[in-house]
């Protein structure tokens, strides 16, 4: 392990260019699903993905020239499946490029299900599933933009649902979380420790 000398010892980056190749970072990892403008449905890997505060908002980055961010803001609603470690390689196989008709052939190997309110594919055998109306669209992050959904539906596996009584260790024991290390790498998160939070410490 390293040992903190100062800030003498850091290394500066170039920040005329993207830094984020530089370190691992960890993130979700989630499938975003749109249908698309031929009736077809879409289902794409996102990790710049987040809750957008304490209530039901939903935003994830995107480009514009992606069929997702056209989809989202067309239909005004996108889900959110979030899968499995077990499903690594199906969440891989939804971030095939497209053939020269534009058509994604891989999306046909996923098991979907149909949203109960939006008109948008889910991932069969997630543990979270979101519905989002799409709330706005923030462009111009470089070559990127920010899509936000109110989240109007939300189920869950009661594998992975937290209790005020339940044992948290148990819960990721048995239901392990599916992250991505950016660039390139996944992990599995099995197991978690207490936060010490200070005293009196509110959100």
């Amino acid at each position: 392990m390293p040992t903190d000398t100062g800030p003498g010892h850091l290394v500066e980056l170039n920040t005329t260019q993207p830094i984020w190749e530089c370190f691992y970072w960890v993130a979700p990892l989630v499938l975003i699903g749109t249908r698309e403008a031929d009736g077809g449905h879409d289902l794409a890997p996102k990790h710049m993905v987040t809750p957008l505060g304490w209530q039901n908002y939903f935003g994830f980055v995107c480009e514009p020239r992606h069929r997702t961010y056209q989809n989202a803001r067309r239909e005004g609603a996108f889900t959110v499946s979030y899968p499995r470690p077990s499903q690594l390689v199906e969440t891989s196989l939804a971030a095939s490029p497209r053939d020269s008709d534009g058509n994604k052939p891989a999306l046909d190997a996923l098991p979907v299900f149909a949203a109960l309110g939006v008109d948008a594919p889910l991932l069969r055998g997630g543990y979270l599933f979101l519905e989002c109306a799409l709330e706005r669209v923030i462009d111009g992050f470089g070559n990127n933009s920010l899509v936000v959904g109110r989240i109007t539906a939300a189920r869950i596996d009661p594998s992975v649902q937290r209790h005020a009584d339940g044992d948290p260790q148990a819960l990721l024991k048995n239901a392990p979380l599916l992250v991505y290390l950016h660039p390139e790498r996944f992990a599995s998160i099995d197991q978690s420790f207490s936060f010490p939070f200070p005293a009196g410490m509110r959100k």
